[in-house]
């Protein structure tokens, strides 16, 4: 009773036509079909979802119909998984109500937690990506995406060994990770200032992303040696707790009005320029080489 029947321009009995007793047949291995629940259950998790992308990219077109757009869609900070139909219906229900997009990135199988590797059984992951991959080569006009997708170094191997396996992999928050390990390296009487506030805000900061760190493994920054600093960024707990709280060192001012942290970042970025270069570019070969 609370889907957005008239954003998506259909009903349940038109639905029930379209997709209810018919096979789709996307490649050798992989065949779609639906019963009444998987279709009811893709309503309720995407519905409402679909509408809402509808009417965006309805007032994207027509407000800015000169403007040169590429539309990205995100389904993967949900509770559930994207099963292999949804992600069909989702796509097919799209392209029914004119929606033009480059990139969907579902909810897959395991964990992607921000700034750290993927959790989870990578032959599994494996199975279901071929059956999301299969699936953007039926429809093809658009590929697969992976939020929270930096440092999944592991997923790379995986999606790098399978022929055609055109993947979106967004990186910025640990490239902001890399410019405070510039910091960690050169700057450590201000890293420690920046992993204090950090941590003190973790609690609160943490609620909108999809993370596990424990702050209270995290000392206290005058408890680290210098050298025991640029080893934290292979610290899950301090990566996280980093990575979330990011927006509060670019934004946050003191009584003053003056930024905490964000001109004394940038001007030491500025300084270390090179040094930063050389780190996000071994960083970046890190996220690439697994897929050539």
């Amino acid at each position: 009773n609370n889907l957005n029947w008239k954003g998506l321009k259909s009903n349940i009995k038109d639905l029930s036509v379209e997709y209810l007793g018919k096979e789709f047949i996307l490649s050798e291995d992989l065949t779609i079909k639906s019963d009444l629940i998987s279709l009811k259950r893709a309503l309720v998790k995407y519905g409402n979802a679909i509408a809402h992308i509808k009417k965006l990219y309805d007032h994207l077109v027509t407000k800015y119909p000169n403007y040169d757009s590429e539309v990205e869609i995100s389904v993967d900070e949900t509770e559930s998984v994207t099963t292999p139909f949804e992600h069909f219906f989702f796509v097919k229900e799209l392209n029914r109500l004119g929606v033009k997009f480059i990139s969907l990135a579902p909810r897959f199988i395991g964990d992607f937690e921000k700034g750290i590797d993927y959790k989870g059984e990578l032959d599994l992951f494996k199975q279901e990506y071929l059956k999301h991959l299969a699936i953007t080569k039926y429809f093809g006009n658009y590929k697969i995406s992976l939020h929270s997708g930096s440092d999944k170094f592991s997923v790379y191997k995986v999606i790098g060994s399978i022929k055609g396996a055109y993947t979106h992999i967004k990186t910025a928050g640990t490239s902001y990770l890399e410019a405070l390990k510039v910091m960690a390296l050169k700057e450590p009487i201000f890293f420690r200032e920046i992993l204090d506030y950090c941590t003190s805000l973790y609690e609160h900061e943490k609620k909108t992303y999809h993370v596990s760190a424990d702050f209270t493994k995290i000392k206290t920054g005058n408890d680290y040696t210098d050298e025991e600093l640029e080893p934290l960024f292979y610290d899950d707990n301090v990566r996280q707790v980093l990575h979330v709280t990011f927006g509060r060192i670019l934004t946050d001012k003191t009584t003053n009005g003056e930024y905490k942290f964000k001109d004394r970042l940038l001007n030491y970025l500025k300084t270390y320029e090179e040094t930063y270069y050389e780190i996000i570019e071994i960083h970046f070969h890190k996220h690439l080489d697994p897929f050539k």
